[in-house]
């Protein structure tokens, strides 16, 4: 017996649909390898601009694997950071 659905409205079917849907081991393994190349993104990134990990991800999130622009957005994150308080 499937569980009832807690969206109402025209909405519903799109929500009983995404429920029903199962991860195959090739979706797991996709998204394991794309957690992998965003992890090794993030460290390249941070080591070559100085900024966090944490910093790299969130960039690689917002603006993707374009590596010219996100060497960019660190270094203007980066002197943004660097720069003394007022």
């Amino acid at each position: 017996m499937s569980a009832p659905c807690i969206v109402p409205g025209p909405m519903q079917h799109i929500a009983a649909s995404t429920i029903s849907l199962k991860m195959t081991g090739d979706d797991r393994q996709q998204i394991s390898q794309k957690v992998a190349d965003v992890e090794l993104l993030a460290r390249r990134l941070a080591k070559e601009t100085a900024i966090s990990q944490d910093e790299a991800r969130e960039l690689i999130k917002l603006i993707g694997a374009d590596w010219p622009s996100l060497l960019r957005e660190a270094q203007f994150l980066k002197a943004g950071t660097d720069r003394p308080a007022r």
